[in-house]
């Protein structure tokens, strides 16, 4: 079992990771990637992934970003306050590869940044946010 399955043990997928079908493939302080093939479950009209699958994949990993905690025992949550998306690029290709960072906060918010980029290396799409920790119970 690897250290990232560890840290997951326990925890079912949400039910928005189940339908769309990313998968969180890095984590560690301040970091996280998260992966999602394409298909047509996520595209526009015009076959595109919808812009709104970029806004969650950025929400998401930003998210995971701050909240890395390396104790399965101790979960971090939190809830978006603020996200900022910058669409650039049309991705190709099968899959689409976020990736955040935690770049500052304190005790009850964070700040992350965050690309989309597609398995050519290719940026689609980046973001920002603001997060608000959970506090537990």
């Amino acid at each position: 079992m690897s250290d990232l399955d560890r840290l997951l043990q326990g925890e079912p997928p949400s039910g928005l990771q189940d339908h769309l079908g990313y998968h969180l493939v890095a984590w560690s302080p301040d970091f996280a990637r998260v992966e999602l093939p394409m298909g047509r479950h996520i595209a526009n009209r015009q076959g595109l992934p919808h812009g709104g699958i970029h806004a969650t994949l950025l929400d998401t990993t930003m998210g995971f970003a701050g909240c890395y905690t390396g104790d399965p025992d101790r979960r971090q949550m939190a809830l978006t306050l603020s996200l900022t998306v910058n669409y650039l690029g049309q991705a190709q290709g099968s899959l689409l590869i976020a990736e955040a960072r935690r770049t500052g906060g304190g005790k009850s918010t964070f700040f992350a940044e965050g690309t989309v980029r597609d398995e050519s290396g290719a940026i689609v799409a980046t973001g920002t946010g603001v997060f608000r920790y959970r506090r537990s119970g």
